[in-house]
């Protein structure tokens, strides 16, 4: 039998078209969330953010399993396993009759991308060398992280508008089918050598259903009340499961996640960097998409159109990336990635009722991509610099972990703060029954308050890559490595 010989590049190319699914998924949902609203009868808007933070939150939850899982099993196999059962996921979300059946499937799509991606990117890691090689192949990686989320927007205005709402969900299952197809065949096998091959199933459900409660507990306090019974029990019983976490993992023979990763490299500075960094990035889609079709009055398709340059501006810098990093190393991108995409949250922040697209989006979202460009290669080559072979599985669950969770707990902070923006401006503005336009100035408030917090978590990702992101020195003889 002769032995297929397999060029580098068409594994990347397979693994960033599945990356790009997931991402996509994230994001694609958001135009279309007022079709959602009214073509499953949510009760309340607030709501609609569980349909993003649903996904969100099994993602970045069992993220580290999914990350361990393919090191110990072999990250092909579960990630053939995790795209089938992704695209079976997304099937059912297009099938979902009401709200509380979107918002579970959303969570079972979550939760498959939570074993798709780390394996990805694990294979990514494996594929190619420390140093040049590996962070052209992040740069490719990065664009497609970073863009998936803008063109998901555009994607996702085109098949509500033409279609319906449900081909968000249904476009998933051909290319899940196509991608499956091959890397079935061109994706060889590897796995971490290791002596043992069991999954910490106790630190995964803890740290889970904790930072589940945790999400959840922030999103209700501004209507229930941040002293309400319902409040403090349930972020009491995030904290104990939490910590719960944190004492299995510090005693477990196979822990989920080897408190000693955070020794390694840059590993800890970068994925606490990557948290408020994320938060920052998911208020402006979310907070954004919703302006410029309610307030603004974009149909779906224009509204993703708007997203456009987004794509363009990520794709372009996150190309060159590799060659600046290669130059002047990733510390020096990640301290201006953050200061961009503050500018660029602060400007959005002063959008009007009585506002336009070209004046009061396009500098802000321009300044954000350019931002969102040099984060995620920054990042991902500083969380996994100095990482060993046998832990690339855990260190890109990690990363993605860090990115999911703070996407998650960010949306659910600034949604609770543009809620209580909204009820405290029609109680101080209104005489009666609210009219239409006091209504949009309402709204635009809460985006208001919302996206100025997301500026400044931005400005606390600096202040975390500033003080704990270093620049690892490697040695200049060795193959591919990157001079510092």
């Amino acid at each position: 039998m002769v032995r297929r010989v397999i060029h580098k590049n068409y594994v990347l190319l397979i693994i960033a078209v599945a990356q790009f699914m997931v991402v996509l998924d994230t994001s694609i949902v958001n135009v279309a969330l007022p079709a959602i609203f009214r073509g499953l009868h949510f009760t309340a808007p607030a709501d609609l953010q569980w349909v993003v933070t649903a996904y969100t939150l099994t993602f970045g939850g069992f993220l580290l399993l999914g990350g361990r899982a393919a090191d110990l099993f072999g990250r092909k196999r579960v990630f053939l396993t995790a795209v089938s059962l992704f695209t079976l996921a997304s099937l059912l979300c297009a099938l979902a009759q009401n709200s509380l059946m979107i918002e579970i499937t959303r969570a079972v799509q979550g939760l498959t991308a939570a074993f798709m991606s780390p394996a990805a990117l694990s294979i990514v890691l494996t594929t190619f060398k420390e140093g040049k090689e590996r962070a052209k192949a992040l740069s490719v990686w990065g664009a497609v992280a970073a863009g998936g989320a803008a063109a998901g927007v555009l994607l996702g205005g085109i098949l509500t508008e033409y279609l319906n709402w449900r081909w968000n969900f249904f476009v998933n299952v051909p290319v899940g089918a196509a991608v499956f197809t091959a890397a079935l065949l061109y994706v060889p096998e590897s796995r971490a050598k290791l002596s043992h091959n069991k999954l910490d199933l106790p630190g995964a459900v803890s740290v889970t259903v904790g930072l589940i409660a945790l999400v959840y507990a922030i999103s209700q306090a501004p209507s229930k009340g941040w002293l309400a019974t319902q409040t403090v029990v349930t972020l009491a019983v995030s904290v104990l499961l939490l910590a719960f976490f944190i004492w299995n993992e510090a005693r477990s023979k196979h822990a989920l996640m080897p408190l000693s990763i955070f020794k390694v490299g840059t590993v800890a500075g970068a994925n606490m960097t990557q948290l408020p960094l994320t938060a920052s990035m998911f208020s402006m889609f979310f907070f954004i998409s919703l302006y410029i079709q309610n307030i603004l009055g974009y149909s779906p398709v224009l509204t993703g159109l708007g997203f456009l340059p987004i794509t363009f501006v990520i794709g372009f810098i996150s190309i060159g990336m590799s060659h600046v990093i290669g130059k002047v190393g990733y510390r020096k991108p990640l301290l201006v990635a953050p200061l961009l995409m503050a500018g660029g949250l602060l400007y959005l922040s002063h959008i009007s009722a009585n506002g336009s697209y070209w004046v009061d989006v396009f500098p802000g979202l321009i300044l954000m991509a350019a931002g969102m460009g040099m984060m995620f290669i920054s990042l991902t080559i500083a969380a996994t610099s100095g990482v060993p072979h046998h832990e690339s599985g855990l260190a890109s669950g990690l990363l993605n972990t860090s990115q999911q969770i703070g996407g998650a707990l960010g949306l659910a902070i600034l949604s609770g703060i543009a809620t209580a923006g909204v009820k405290s401006y029609i109680s101080s503005h209104a005489h009666g029954a609210p009219s239409k336009e006091l209504l949009a100035q309402a709204q635009v408030y809460g985006f208001h308050n919302a996206l100025l917090v997301g500026a400044c978590f931005a400005l606390a990702a600096w202040f975390l890559a500033f003080f704990t992101v270093k620049q690892l020195k490697m040695d200049p003889h060795a193959e591919g490595a990157i001079p510092v």
